[in-house]
């Protein structure tokens, strides 16, 4: 039976009172697990003289930081419901999705604030609160928010003898809504993510079963906690098993980041492939393309010697300690992670969604399989709908993780369910006989071919990005033709001119086509000027090219 997060978090509390929780990176804010208590339930008194009740909607807006952790728990273990807004939404779609989601109170970060102060705010919202120090941002009426003495008095009321870690006992119902989780700012009909506490919980066990951690080791979080996979993977299961957490609350360059991981010293990086694809063509290639590199690769002792080596080098880029290194959110470039597991690197590849909060499947690194996203994870069930001849159909879970469905949206949540209560993910893939997932592509953009052939862009792309000068690329269907759109790598072409980097290219394009099926040929490449616009997670809107 799944145990409720909550419940790990005050038995950590209890036993790690004076140890380091949460720390804004590069700034003096610091909260103990002890001083974490103690600020949850004074939101909670806050909340009480709100009138905020069980199961009121509470929003979150803002750039990671400690306070983004500390509102989120604190509304939780009162039970209330998150409402987790991605903070690169635009003003107007945050405004909007306040609205829809009934939230009451609304947390907010500075980097929102500066835009959305100028909408309209939703007549249910009584109050917006900074991130930084809970002031107050806006009021639905003057003073309906207390002031700090009233609040400090509140407090002491109901704890005069001060917070003890035996006070500490949150509430904590398994069915009960927890989190409404935005998948897009859209103002048409936006999917609010309905997720349990159940969902939740079980997130966590997998991330404890998969990841076993020791109390007292440290994390830097760098994805976006209002994304699924950083909320549960950067934040709750660590925190849950007493990790000491560091929030880069600015925007991280790579300089930054690679600062933070030598200071902070990590045992787990989690992220998306694009940041370790970075890393390993301005780092890792041009030292694998030395012929004396590549001649010993794979002789033995030489090679082993040689793995050593570049393995120890990237290990002490991300602060030497590291034990796991976690991708998901797309498709990891084949050639560096054929390159990670030469040099038995402890990473792993995952697969989820945000329906999922976000687990569908993962693996412990030892165990992890190439080009696959894991096995179906605790409590879990995978299978492939309407398997075509090679295996491949759209996946479809079953589990503790899936949805409670979309919030005030049926025909979307009926939509992605089927009769017998499996939900469709919209993914194409196919399971091995040990249940490995393999992603072939999203169902919306499979192409068919003149011979009824399934071409999956995804896996053209894969091939395409590993060739001279091609930073990123995304192909598209015209009139019954392939073209492939690229972005260069800029730190290769900034000194070519455009008609260099086409001469490229057209030579990309034969040594492409010869990799692929010859109904899935590619007729031309396109040179872009300016990179792909993408979404939070940091994939490529689709949608906007043709």
């Amino acid at each position: 039976m799944t145990k409720h997060y909550l419940h790990y978090l005050t038995d950590v509390m209890s036993h790690q009172w004076n140890d380091a929780a949460l720390t804004d990176y590069g700034e003096n804010h610091e909260y103990t697990f002890g001083e974490l208590a103690v600020e949850m339930l004074r939101l909670h008194v806050l909340f009480e003289q709100l009138g905020i009740k069980r199961g009121d909607k509470i929003a979150l807006a803002g750039r990671n930081c400690a306070n983004w952790a500390v509102a989120y728990l604190a509304i939780t273990s009162y039970e209330g419901v998150v409402v987790s807004i991605l903070q690169d939404f635009t003003a107007e779609d945050i405004s909007h999705l306040l609205e829809h989601s009934d939230s009451e109170l609304l947390f907010v970060g500075p980097y929102v604030w500066k835009d959305l102060q100028h909408q309209t705010m939703p007549a249910k919202l009584k109050a917006a609160l900074s991130l930084e120090d809970w002031h107050v941002l806006y009021e639905s009426e003057k003073g309906i928010v207390p002031n700090e003495k009233e609040w400090h008095t509140a407090f002491q009321t109901k704890f005069p003898r001060g917070v003890e870690p035996e006070d500490i006992h949150f509430a904590a119902d398994e069915n009960a809504l927890s989190l409404i989780n935005y998948t897009s700012g859209s103002t048409g009909s936006p999917k609010g993510v309905m997720l349990n506490s159940r969902s939740i919980s079980n997130n966590i066990e997998v991330g404890m079963k998969i990841l076993p951690v020791e109390p007292g080791q440290r994390l830097v979080s760098m994805l976006p906690l209002a994304h699924m996979f950083g909320q549960v993977c950067e934040l709750l299961y660590p925190l849950c098993c007493g990790t000491h957490i560091y929030f880069l609350t600015k925007s991280p360059t790579p300089s930054i980041l690679l600062k933070a991981m030598k200071e902070v010293q990590p045992y787990l990086v989690v992220t998306v492939p694009l940041v370790i694809e970075k890393i390993y063509k301005k780092n890792l290639d041009p030292m694998l393309s030395k012929w004396a590199i590549r001649s010993f690769w794979h002789v033995p002792i030489i090679g082993n010697i040689i793995k050593g080596r570049v393995k120890k080098g990237l290990r002490n880029a991300f602060g030497g300690k590291l034990r796991y290194f976690i991708c998901g959110g797309a498709a990891m470039n084949p050639i560096v992670e054929k390159c990670l597991m030469d040099i038995h690197f402890p990473l792993s590849i995952g697969y989820g969604m945000t329906e999922c909060g976000p687990l569908i499947g993962g693996n412990p690194p030892k165990y992890f399989k190439a080009r696959t996203g894991g096995v179906p994870v605790l409590n879990m069930d995978v299978k492939i709908d309407m398997p075509n001849e090679a295996g491949i159909g759209e996946i479809l879970v079953k589990g503790e993780n899936v949805m409670l469905g979309y919030y005030k949206n049926p025909d979307a949540t009926n939509a992605v369910f089927t009769e017998d209560g499996w939900m469709r993910t919209g993914d194409l893939g196919r399971l091995d006989r040990k249940k490995n997932i393999y992603i072939k592509g999203r169902c919306k953009t499979m192409f068919l071919g003149a011979s009824g052939q399934n071409i999956y862009p995804e896996e053209i792309e894969d091939k395409l990005n590993n060739q001279e000068a091609v930073g990123e690329s995304l192909i598209v269907e015209r009139e019954g033709k392939l073209v492939a759109l690229v972005f260069p790598d800029e730190t290769l072409t900034k000194r070519m001119s455009l008609e260099e980097i086409q001469t490229i290219m057209k030579s990309n394009l034969e040594k492409l086509n010869k990799l692929i099926p010859s109904y899935s040929k590619v007729a031309n490449i396109e040179v872009q000027d300016k990179p792909f616009e993408k979404t939070p997670k940091r994939s490529i809107k689709r949608f906007l090219y043709k």
